[in-house]
């Protein structure tokens, strides 16, 4: 969430930045009753403190009185004081409480550099990289060759979990676990600490992240009669790793690739553009998150890029990199980058589909889960530090490129070399 100092004394410019992600006009009130509040939280507490001391002055008082009526009446004035600092107290918290959910449900600040702007449309394309096939033949999606292939089953996952799922078979394992593998492998040579993160978080870390654990905006899987949900990304365990630790700038950043299953509800997520492996209910994914200082968090975010694009150059595939408008934002983002891969079966003739993204969320996240380091400089008070994650792999729209941009015209496909040495073979399917 933001500093609440931050926001009482630049509201306007709050609103102004709520208004350019284009949130709920219900959101920007917040900004006005946030201010409102604050000022009943100061005059309240002050009365509170003022209460305290004439306590004190009374206890003070007590101790010293011999005369027992004017000691009668002190004890009488205490009891009376008593009794008012737990009713005050008591509205405090409630006044305090409900300040902090209102101020969790305003935005992020926007980095200067991000585009202004309302939909996807309005993002800025910073380049694209690779050259897009050319077939002498028509090419197939990744539904066809995963049917011919025998590598992805929908109909009988659909059967056994509903729609949104998928049975990966034969050498599609292979392939799911070369990506995995070389993914951790590049980023373990980066320097990342490798993580199996927990398939299921409490709902305080996913809300200290950003995400919505019950409700109907929710994207994610609660688990009934609990306080527990299934993680939509590892973004959110590896982010509540270290909730409530005071870290040492000496060890910043800290780089962590994590692996984890990947759980979405996918509410309202339909049309030909989402069949398949596009959008389902549960796929695994390989995520970079760092830890940083904020004079180094600009960096690390051009680091998270140039690894994902390093990893999509690497298995040939051709891409295009967004610089996301203001609009299209994530509530903890200040900044993202997304990826888009070339799909040669998407669409009519093929089309960009998003296969990574990469943001910097400042002290946005790290506020709600109190992740604070202890500056070098001694002299200086504990500071929150900013959050950053990025996608390394997604595997399952990995596997939708993978297979479409390189399938032959005999319906095989080509492993890119990097993954040859985990599949132990060259290519999927009947030899040329």
């Amino acid at each position: 969430m933001l500093d609440l100092k931050y926001v009482i004394a630049h509201a306007d410019e709050v609103k102004a930045n709520c208004r350019n992600r284009c949130v709920a006009q219900d959101i920007i009130d917040e900004v006005d009753q946030i201010v409102r509040l604050d000022a009943e939280r100061r005059e309240l507490t002050q009365a509170v403190e003022e209460v305290r001391r004439r306590q004190n002055e009374i206890a003070q008082a007590t101790s010293k009185e011999k005369n027992p009526d004017a000691r009668a009446r002190l004890v009488a004035e205490g009891r009376a004081l008593k009794d008012s600092i737990a009713d005050r107290e008591a509205s405090l918290k409630a006044l305090e409480d409900d300040l902090k959910r209102r101020l969790a449900r305003i935005p992020n600040r926007t980095h200067p550099d991000a585009p202004i702007g309302r939909t996807e449309e309005d993002s800025r394309e910073l380049r694209r990289v690779g050259s897009i096939p050319t077939f002498t033949f028509p090419p197939k999606d990744h539904v066809e060759l995963g049917k011919a292939l025998d590598l992805i089953d929908f109909e009988s996952a659909a059967k056994v979990s509903g729609h949104g799922f998928y049975f990966l078979k034969n050498d599609a394992v292979l392939l799911d676990l070369a990506l995995q593998r070389f993914a951790i492998d590049l980023l373990i040579r980066k320097g990342y600490t490798p993580v199996v993160t927990p398939d299921l978080a409490r709902n305080a870390i996913l809300e200290g992240i950003g995400f919505a654990p019950r409700g109907p905006e929710t994207q994610v899987y609660s688990i009934e009669d609990t306080d527990l949900s299934l993680v939509g990304t590892a973004e959110i365990t590896l982010g509540g790793l270290h909730a409530d630790d005071l870290l040492d700038e000496a060890d910043l950043p800290i780089r962590y690739v994590g692996l984890s299953h990947c759980f979405r509800t996918e509410a309202g997520a339909a049309g030909r553009a989402s069949k398949g492996l596009y959008r389902v209910h549960q796929f695994t994914k390989v995520e970079m998150f760092v830890f940083s200082t904020p004079e180094t968090s600009d960096a690390l975010h051009k680091e998270l890029l140039a690894i994902e694009e390093e990893i999509f150059q690497a298995l040939g595939i051709p891409y295009r990199v967004l610089d996301i408008c203001t609009g299209d934002l994530g509530g903890p983002a200040a900044r993202k980058f997304d990826l888009e891969a070339w799909m040669p079966g998407r669409g009519e003739g093929g089309e960009y589909g998003e296969i990574t993204s990469t943001s910097d969320c400042w002290d946005y996240q790290s506020r709600r889960l109190n992740v604070r380091y202890r500056p070098i400089d001694k002299n200086q008070k504990p500071r929150f530090v900013h959050t950053l994650n990025g996608t390394a792999i997604a595997i399952s729209r990995a596997l939708i490129a993978l297979m479409e941009n390189h399938q032959t015209a005999h319906g095989a496909i080509v492993i890119p070399e990097p993954l040859r040495p985990y599949v132990g073979k060259d290519v999927i399917g009947p030899p040329a």
